[in-house]
């Protein structure tokens, strides 16, 4: 269906139509048989309930990142509120722009170490006509943000270096997986900039065996509460931190 841009209807009512260009459709599949992602091939991925263009450079969305977002909502009193927003991390741009079409007075930073996924990100944004509330950065973490923050989201590199996985995830960028020895290096990395810029709210999404560590690095510090969250198979996904 997706080579030929048809619905499932159309196929069955139509079985005896002849393909011409069988070259492409044996070659997406031949990339399918290596295990490389579906959504690769095709270039879309869908997230809360939106299509988005996809391709080598940027993760491929996942549903459990769509709690996240859920999460920040559930912080936002004010759907209608002017605000300013930080996504560090942005690669297909999926974040931002979902929270851009719920709340509608917010301006968003969105930054990458990665030109490919600012270049995906920068196709959605334009799909979705958001340039002029979306603003993209290169670099890493904070550092190109002078701006005072209202709000921090991310759903960085978690996994711990050295981790074997899945083979298809071999296609997908890995400095948008590995967060470092033991992979919550970057998660603390945000949480000092959190704390140091008195940024009011931190949602972030995290392995689900890092709960613990989170909380021990924040024991000793200043802030208001830290809630986390879990995803649909009841693991600790996430967690949002407030001063």
């Amino acid at each position: 269906m997706a080579f030929l841009k048809v619905d499932e209807l159309w196929l069955l009512t139509n079985q005896n139509t002849m393909i011409d260009d069988v070259v492409e459709l044996f070659n997406m599949v031949a990339r399918r048989a290596k295990n490389e992602p579906f959504e690769y091939i095709v270039n879309k991925v869908s997230f809360y309930s939106e299509e988005f263009y996809i391709a080598k450079g940027a993760l491929i969305p996942r549903p459990e990142t769509e709690i996240l977002i859920d999460e920040v909502l559930k912080n936002i009193s004010n759907h209608d509120a002017k605000m300013t927003f930080v996504e560090v991390g942005v690669g297909s741009g999926i974040i931002s722009i979902i929270l851009a079409l719920k709340l509608k007075n917010i301006k968003i930073i969105a930054v990458d170490i990665s030109e490919d996924a600012l270049k995906i990100a920068k196709i959605n944004i334009g799909k979705f006509n958001l340039e002029d509330r979306i603003e993209l950065r290169l670099g890493s973490l904070l550092e190109p943000i002078d701006e005072h923050i209202d709000y921090l989201v991310s759903n960085p590199p978690y996994i711990e270096n050295g981790i074997s996985l899945e083979s298809n995830l071999d296609y997908e960028p890995q400095n948008a997986l590995f967060g470092g020895e033991v992979g919550d290096e970057i998660i603390q990395a945000l949480l000092d900039d959190v704390l140091r810029r008195k940024i009011k709210f931190f949602s972030c999404e995290m392995g689900y065996d890092q709960k613990g560590k989170i909380s021990y690095y924040l024991k000793d510090k200043n802030y208001d509460n830290l809630v986390f969250y879990k995803d649909l198979a009841d693991f600790d996904r996430g967690f949002t931190l407030r001063l």
